[in-house]
């Protein structure tokens, strides 16, 4: 039972609020460089930083210039980066080969980071979307996305990977199963060591515009996702998710979108304990960019705002495209 508090004036809860040295005191949740992982997006090339017109400030790099920002990111205290391929047309098909060639663009990454910072954490991204002529997470037949052809796609995936050397695999997708199949690929090839963050709650959203822009989805999406990813308006459904997933072996979860679904955040970390993360997605990256580019809002008080609520809904980390900007502010 939480003890009474003594009436005004003897309390007076502006006195822990008084000066910038008290307020750091009291602060009941802290954010930190340690705290973030920085999605990056690669694309062919060399010497590349091409801007992405729906997330102001983002780019899609050059294998090079990958190199260049997870150098960046270690020297910030940034523990992870994130890869997320733009593929090209005519690598895009309808069996998604190019999902587990050894020499696509992020097993390409991977192996150029692993090279020159090789203490940064490398995570990638288990889905076909970037792949597909369909712009889908999983093949389509007919008028279905269907799940266990897709799960067999999704292990190939993610052993190449794990051979490029990556640390974390996010499977993204949202096929029944894909966790259980992956790990037991992963723990039979001697990967046993690699970690898997399973987007386990993924929501049907409409915040990730932007992102498709920056991966080329958007153009060859067709129809929508909602037989896979989540209803926006279900919670105990993503429970039931989170907690599958962890059963067949994810080592962290994720929720995505990440603010508008903090409920989900503080009753996954609540209801399990194990290491829970958010994605602030390029939609929510960009409605705080384009607000303060019309001075609506304070850019960086907006970011570090929307941050801490991350954290004070129980999240361990976010992926976050704010973050190498997060962690020169706190520096």
């Amino acid at each position: 039972m939480r003890p009474t508090q003594a009436p005004f004036p003897a309390t007076r809860l502006r006195r822990t609020r008084r000066t910038p040295a008290i307020r750091a005191l009291v602060a009941e949740n802290t954010l930190s460089a340690a705290d973030l992982i920085w999605p990056v997006f690669v694309r062919e090339g060399e010497a590349v930083e091409e801007p992405i017109p729906s997330m102001p400030g983002v780019v899609r790099r050059s294998v090079d210039k990958v190199v260049d920002a997870a150098r960046e990111a270690a020297d910030l205290g940034i523990p992870a980066i994130c890869l997320f391929p733009y593929t090209s047309g005519e690598n895009r098909s309808k069996d998604c080969a190019e999902a587990w060639n050894p020499e696509n663009l992020s097993n390409r990454a991977t192996r150029a980071i692993k090279q020159v910072v090789p203490d940064i954490a490398v995570m990638t991204d288990v889905a076909l979307d970037p792949y597909s002529d369909t712009g889908h997470d999983g093949f389509v037949e007919g008028d279905e996305i269907v799940n266990d052809e897709t799960v067999e796609a999704l292990v190939k995936q993610a052993l190449s990977q794990a051979e490029a050397g990556v640390d974390i695999i996010g499977p993204s997708d949202m096929m029944d199963g894909r966790i259980g199949a992956i790990r037991h690929a992963l723990e039979m090839a001697g990967h046993r060591n690699v970690l898997l963050l399973s987007y386990a709650a993924k929501y049907a959203s409409a915040f990730y515009g932007p992102f498709r822009d920056a991966v080329g989805a958007s153009g060859a999406l067709k129809g929508d996702k909602k037989t896979y990813q989540m209803n926006p308006a279900n919670t105990d459904e993503a429970l039931r998710l989170i907690e599958r997933d962890l059963s067949e072996g994810a080592d962290m979860i994720m929720v995505k979108p990440g603010m508008p679904y903090l409920d989900i955040c503080r009753r996954a970390k609540d209801a399990f304990g194990a290491p829970t993360f958010a994605y602030q997605v390029s939609g929510e990256y960009a409605m705080i960019m384009a607000a303060a580019q019309q001075g609506w809002i304070d850019e960086d008080r907006a970011m570090m705002e929307s941050l801490m609520a991350f954290k004070r809904a129980g999240c361990d980390g976010v992926l976050t495209y704010f973050a190498p900007a997060v962690a020169r502010a706190l520096a």
